[in-house]
């Protein structure tokens, strides 16, 4: 199966995710927790169901030396032991910052709370930040129909 655009193929679709994607330099360079980072960017992919990304932040999650219980249980987090109070907040700002279109309102102020008692200014910024890159990333590869089971880790290391 092949994608319906090649996205780094692409002249103009090669530039903007240039762009898009460097934001991820400024991720692994915050103080926010690489595993937090890579749960988060797993659940908002879930979510969307971006199967090329959620194959993605599994193997760089697990490569990174994430357990596969803990990646096995992201999308049942709620119930989950495994995950820190810290972690939780980050996984339910991700699903409500993912899912705004469910919430008239929009993230609520409690959830809002919750991550901020959890982490500071400079680390929400990169949450908000990387929940809105990711859901990004996520509708380009599912509207484009990205192939999905072939990602080696490291393999997008030049994005940041």
């Amino acid at each position: 199966m092949d994608a319906r655009l090649n996205l780094l193929g692409n002249p103009v679709a090669a530039k903007s995710l240039k762009y898009i994607l460097s934001a991820g330099k400024v991720f692994s360079e915050s103080t926010l927790p690489a595993a937090t980072q890579q749960l988060v960017t797993l659940r908002v992919s879930q979510i969307n169901g971006c199967g090329v990304c959620v194959d993605m932040h599994t193997k760089e999650a697990a490569h990174a030396g994430e357990t596969s219980v803990r990646l096995n249980l992201v999308a049942a987090w709620r119930e989950a032991t495994v995950f820190t109070d810290a972690e939780r907040a980050a996984l339910q700002l991700a699903e409500q910052g993912t899912r705004i279109a469910d919430a008239a309102g929009g993230v609520p102020d409690e959830v809002w709370a919750n991550a901020a008692r959890h982490y500071d200014e400079d680390q929400l910024a990169v949450l908000v930040l990387l929940i809105a890159v990711m859901n990004t990333v996520n509708r380009l590869n599912v509207i484009v129909q990205q192939p999905v089971g072939d990602y080696q880790p490291g393999q997008h290391a030049q994005f940041g």
